[in-house]
């Protein structure tokens, strides 16, 4: 979930307030090559790049609002390309029209598109009391699931609820729930799309031994775990969440933040550049035989910046390193 998205989410109070993240200029060549090499010494005792490991199949994708909107789609998508980056995740597009450029798009270039970012999750929450809301919500993720499987992408990420002070835990767990099962996951099953939820700071699903239970109880193979490694990081380690949620994870989001937990303050950070602990999350990921994807969440910048941070990703997380 990406802090703009955040920022315009129905349910401000119940969220930290999020700075904006600026556009990266170029880091200069010493800057990357620093960055580079202080990564690579914490990566010393991991599986060697050329060892046959799981973690060796990851392959690494960037969010469609870190590239240039200025561009036309075809244009974006080969830029991504051209720096590293395997796939892309798209966010829910209504129109007919602009989702034929995009399926176009992709096919020409060569990118896939591997995931979709439901938008409507948070103006419209699935665990809301009000029905019209709910109706709402699910006709978002009807057109997510679409988009999906017109542009051949397998899952469609989704914040399964928000709790706050009109809707409980329990609540939030059970509404959410039952809207899943009933409504979506039919659709989902017939579309051959996995619906990927994901933890966000929306007061609900605050410990792995809960995502976990939370995916299981659904019971479904069109049902997992979107892991986004940052967002865990103010109450819990990465690494753990990763072990426990397992073969239950099917996507995964990258960020970084740097922390000042004595004064309750945090500052967004590029992949690679914050206090996460990309040694152990790289480790995890080997452990559970992890192979999917990837997705860089974080600002947008310029060619330099994205071939620089598909580089990093290579790093930190032993991402697919096809030469361009």
């Amino acid at each position: 979930m990406n802090p703009k998205e955040l920022r315009n989410s129905a349910d401000r109070s119940s969220l930290p307030d999020l700075p904006d993240l600026p556009v990266i200029p170029s880091p200069s060549r010493r800057e990357f090559v620093h960055t580079l090499a202080a990564t690579a010494l914490t990566l010393r005792g991991l599986p060697a790049r050329g060892q046959s490991t799981s973690s060796s199949r990851i392959r690494k994708a960037v969010l469609i609002t870190m590239l240039p909107k200025e561009l036309p789609y075809a244009e974006r998508f080969a830029l991504a390309r051209d720096v590293g980056f395997d796939g892309i995740e798209m966010q829910t597009v209504t129109s007919a029209d602009e989702a034929a450029v995009i399926h176009d798009a992709a096919r020409k270039t060569g990118l896939h598109i591997h995931s979709v970012m439901n938008m409507d999750h948070w103006r419209f929450p699935l665990s809301s009391a009000d029905a019209e809301t709910v109706n709402r919500s699910v006709a978002g993720m009807e057109t997510s699931l679409r988009n999906a499987a017109l542009w051949g992408a397998d899952a469609v990420l989704l914040v399964p609820a928000v709790v706050d002070a009109s809707t409980s835990y329990r609540d939030a767990w059970t509404r959410s729930q039952r809207v899943i099962r009933e409504r979506l996951l039919p659709l989902a099953r017939e579309l051959k799309v996995v619906i990927a939820v994901e933890e966000v700071w929306n007061k609900f699903l605050l410990s792995p031994l809960e995502f976990a239970q939370y995916v299981d109880q659904l019971d479904s193979p069109w049902l997992k775990a979107y892991f986004d490694v940052g967002n865990v990081v103010f109450y819990g380690f990465p690494h753990d969440w990763i072990r426990t949620l397992g073969a239950r994870i099917a996507k995964i989001h990258l960020k970084d933040f740097q922390l000042d937990r004595a004064n309750g303050r945090f500052a967004w950070k590029n992949v690679g550049e914050g206090d996460i602990d990309w040694a152990e999350v790289r480790r995890a990921l080997h452990e559970i035989g992890f192979s999917g994807y990837v997705t860089t969440e974080v600002a947008a910048g310029d060619r330099t910046y994205l071939a620089a941070l598909a580089g990093n990703v290579d790093l930190l997380v032993g991402g697919s390193n096809t030469p361009r």
